[in-house]
């Protein structure tokens, strides 16, 4: 399989694993009315996959490293699909936050594992990698709407059928994926590089979490601020287009800036991108729900959002080429599960503050974001090919 036929199987990998991992959001309101929780409770939950799924690939990224990264993706993938396809139909509390804790580590295992097999395909890396990552708002993207679509048509009981795509695509990748693609480490990789977490790729994973921050709280949030504050009924399918237009434009963001940054530069482009989501995010709230202004400013929002993630992550995966998986744990999943651990503080503060108040508050942080990563950037310019 060529490099171009790899990079495009992997980002159709990508996309159904970010479908069902990502699929929480549009159950929340579900949630909230069939067990009774809170705000601060949901975002509990939103924690606990953030957990499982992102905050582990950082320790994943590493296993991966020894253990292969072909087999990796394949198992992860048909592992994470199978499970979250059951929270349409989760029967208890109890049950929900085991498909939540198990269910993301599939998902912890398949990104390190499938963004190190991109990284090596042979593809110009900008444009390999935002090809790939574009695979992941894609699926975020389109979930929503056909598990809606599904529910009101068909009932909760028929969505997991669908855990048959991420199975489908897990056995092909296993299948189709050359050996060569397996790492060759000059190094055995740590289980915890104290020295990656202390350098800088460290920080730019800090800026990847406060970017992180702003696309979680509007994902997760958004449902809850239509249903609670717009009066739109938990199946709406505002809800559901809402995040497609959001999550679609993130995957056009990523793949366009993937392959501007040969042309624009990473540190430029990274840091604009997010400073101009700000006031976009902003505007989200206060136009009309529904509307095509309001659609528009939520596409827009989401594309400036995403953007960064590509040039963050192959500027990181060029610092630490000894550990390219474990560099690529820390940008794609340990920056999304540290945001999600904070959204439990904006869950608190959505029930003390309002819902719009702690949205503003938590799309402020792509400021500091990308101060941050434009500093790295261009500090370590010379190491960053």
């Amino acid at each position: 399989m060529t490099g171009v036929n790899l990079a495009f199987l992997l980002t159709l990998a990508h996309t159904a694993n970010d479908a069902f991992t990502n699929v929480l959001p549009v159950f929340l309101p579900i949630l909230q009315v069939r067990f009774g929780l809170g705000e601060a409770a949901l975002a509990g939950f939103v924690a606990l996959i953030s957990v499982s799924s992102n905050v582990m690939q950082a320790f994943a990224g590493a296993l991966v490293d020894r253990w292969g990264r072909r087999r990796a993706a394949a198992l992860g993938l048909i592992v994470g699909s199978t499970l979250m396809s059951f929270l349409a139909v989760v029967p208890t509390i109890w049950a929900l936050f085991l498909l939540l804790a198990i269910g993301g580590l599939g998902s912890a295992i398949f990104h390190p594992a499938a963004a190190s097999m991109v990284h090596g395909a042979g593809t110009r890396k900008g444009f390999g990698m935002g090809l790939f990552m574009a695979g992941g708002p894609l699926g975020s993207a389109v979930m929503p709407v056909i598990v809606l679509l599904v529910i009101r048509r068909f009932g909760p009981e028929y969505v997991p059928w669908l855990a048959i795509i991420g199975v489908v695509l897990g056995l092909l990748l296993f299948l189709l994926s050359p050996r060569q693609s397996q790492p060759v480490a000059t190094e055995r990789p740590r289980i915890f590089d104290l020295a990656l977490f202390a350098g800088p790729v460290g920080l730019l994973s800090l800026a990847g979490t406060m970017r992180a921050v702003a696309f979680i709280s509007f994902t997760n949030a958004m449902p809850l601020y239509l249903v609670n504050v717009r009066g739109f009924n938990p199946d709406s399918a505002v809800i559901g287009w809402t995040l497609f237009s959001y999550s679609a434009a993130a995957a056009a963001g990523v793949f366009i800036s993937g392959a501007l940054e040969h042309r624009v530069g990473r540190a430029g482009l990274a840091a604009g991108c997010m400073l101009l989501a700000v006031p976009l995010l902003l505007s989200t709230l206060v136009v009309v729900p529904g509307s095509w202004p309001y659609y528009a400013l939520v596409a827009a929002a989401g594309m400036f959002t995403n953007a960064a993630i590509p040039l963050l992550l192959v500027s990181a995966q060029d610092l630490a080429p000894h550990a390219v998986a474990t560099a690529s744990g820390m940008l794609m999943g340990f920056t999304w599960g540290m945001a999600g651990i904070l959204y439990v503080g904006f869950g608190a503060f959505q029930e003390l503050l309002g819902l719009v108040p702690a949205l503003a508050m938590s799309f402020g942080f792509l400021i500091p974001a990308a101060l941050l990563a434009s500093f790295v950037m261009r500090r370590n310019n010379a190491a960053i090919r």
